[in-house]
């Protein structure tokens, strides 16, 4: 049987109309490094964001003549789970300073210990000032 191994990377990607746009909310406001990139690939442009040296990164892409669209609900989620109080309120700073707003959280769990902004394309992202536990 195969299993997962602790050294796979992980690449979440999606596409967006709007990839400049949607580049300055992780990288200015959620924090995350551009990683890499690429130009007209076979009609797609892209930009990967994510911690240098993790095994997970994300992957923004725009197809040409091609319409993305927007999330599907507002449950769309990635959540940043971080523990120490400070960090999680320089994450909060972080993104207000860049310019965005908390927007109220559909699931009224992640309101509890957490913050959420929506990105461009309506996507969200949740900082929860807890610990992540299995």
């Amino acid at each position: 049987m195969f299993v997962m191994k602790s050294a796979t990377t992980l690449r979440v990607a999606r596409p967006t109309n709007r990839l400049g746009d949607v580049v300055r909310f992780y990288r200015d406001g959620v924090g995350l490094i551009e990683v890499g990139s690429f130009q007209d690939h076979e009609g797609f442009d892209g930009v990967m964001l994510g911690t240098p040296g993790a095994s997970y990164h994300l992957e923004f892409t725009r197809q040409r003549g091609h319409v993305a669209g927007r999330a599907p609900t507002q449950e769309n989620l990635l959540v940043f789970y971080l523990p120490a109080r400070e960090e999680w309120q320089a994450a909060v700073d972080r993104m207000v300073g860049a310019g965005y707003a908390p927007v109220a959280s559909y699931n009224p769990y992640w309101a509890r210990s957490g913050c959420t902004f929506e990105d461009p394309d309506g996507y969200r992202v949740v900082f929860q000032n807890a610990a992540w536990s299995a």
